[in-house]
């Protein structure tokens, strides 16, 4: 009866964890919680992670089904 709490205990911690690691990922939180760890053992990857944002933010929304095409006009 022990080795069965055991599992069950272990089997629920397992899922625990991968709910955790879910929810991190679609929140997109996981960058700001490693951000330390990264500049820690891995200081290239805060240049790396500066480049990824700014190619986030450069990105531009695709428009719905029937919305009228806009043209880019630079200023």
């Amino acid at each position: 009866m022990a080795w069965l709490a055991f599992v069950a205990v272990l089997a629920a911690i397992c899922g625990g964890l991968l709910w955790l690691a879910a929810r991190v990922r679609r929140r997109g939180v996981g960058r700001e919680l490693m951000g330390p760890v990264d500049l820690l053992y891995r200081p290239h990857t805060h240049e790396i992670n500066i480049e990824m944002q700014t190619q986030e933010e450069r990105m531009v929304e695709t428009p719905s089904p029937g919305e009228p095409v806009r043209r880019f006009q630079p200023d």
